[in-house]
């Protein structure tokens, strides 16, 4: 009788600890789990996927009538964008001006990988002559500002900004009012909504990078607040640009919301009936001597260039 007593109560405590264990990862762990490949994880994006002169890339492969052989312009951008400015220079640039050990871009090659802060940084310091982002921060136009400065943002591209809800999420459609409401407190549960009841969980981007700077154009200056109980115990809501979430990091566990009724879709971008669509730019400073930026971005704006763009997945500015 002692013994079953006692492996009884050994039972109850495994039982006890595996549903205190389970409840700790729903709780909290599993906000931050990455389910992601490493490559993903470090730098936003898989390079190796995306590399130009690879037969096995994903990239759009065009071949152009310009072909640049010298003054090479240093071209470096955001995550998002990677895929259309590595398939440029496949277009454009000579096959041995790009250099990557496996992991990174070395300094002496034509192409870089920063993202959107690291680029922003880089063109106004000299290290990259054109790059390829969204609209810059306030803060890196200051940075430019204080250096003395002057950038061209000349557009190449549209996309749509979008929010995105774990696919199990019974929430398909938010008013852009609602999204700003849930992004400034003024709701804090799916329940309004329509969904469960359960707290929201309103996350942001890191400072500087290019959908943090869409958010904070898209708020107009409406602060933005994350409740504690919905980051410990809620159900997230998120924000990137269409093409990253459809087309670069393929995560089937998430989906993106309906605005005012209206899926971000690739023809609701080019139709002009998605309520928010950004467009993206070629970036360079103003006072840049090489005689091949001005080229470079001529063809992106030419037919080749802009066939590229909307085969990538985004929408041509023409």
């Amino acid at each position: 009788m002692k013994t079953v007593k006692q492996i009884s109560i050994i039972l109850l405590l495994i039982a006890f600890f595996a549903a205190f264990d389970l409840a700790i990862y729903n709780v909290f762990t599993k906000h931050f789990i990455k389910d992601t490949s490493p490559e993903m994880q470090a730098k936003s994006v898989e390079l190796s996927k995306y590399l130009p002169f690879d037969e096995n890339s994903e990239i759009v492969k065009l071949d152009s009538s310009l072909k640049l052989e010298s003054d090479l312009p240093v071209i470096d951008g955001a995550a998002a964008l990677f895929p259309v400015f590595s398939a440029f220079v496949n277009s454009v640039y000579p096959s041995d001006s790009v250099f990557f050990d496996g992991e990174n871009f070395t300094p002496e090659s034509a192409l870089h990988y920063t993202n959107t802060r690291g680029a922003y940084q880089a063109v106004v310091d000299g290290g990259a002559d054109i790059v390829f982002c969204a609209k810059p921060s306030a803060e890196q136009l200051e940075y430019a500002a204080e250096n003395g400065v002057e950038l061209e943002l000349v557009p190449i591209g549209r996309e749509a900004f979008v929010f995105i809800v774990n696919s199990s999420n019974p929430v398909d459609n938010l008013t852009v009012e609602q999204v700003r409401g849930i992004y400034s407190g003024e709701y804090k549960n799916w329940s309004q909504f329509g969904g469960e009841n359960r707290a929201i969980d309103a996350l942001q981007r890191n400072a500087g990078s290019g959908s943090q700077t869409a958010m904070l154009s898209f708020m107009g200056g409406r602060e933005m607040k994350r409740d504690l109980f919905g980051a410990l115990t809620g159900s997230a809501i998120g924000f990137s640009f269409r093409y990253y979430v459809e087309g670069i990091v393929e995560n089937s566990g998430v989906k993106m919301l309906s605005l005012n009724g209206v899926y971000p879709s690739k023809e609701n971008v080019s139709n002009g009936s998605y309520p928010i669509v950004s467009d993206f730019y070629a970036v360079y400073r103003k006072d840049n001597k090489n005689p091949n930026v001005p080229v470079l971005i001529e063809w992106i704006l030419s037919e080749d260039g802009q066939r590229i763009v909307e085969e990538s997945g985004y929408s041509s500015v023409k």
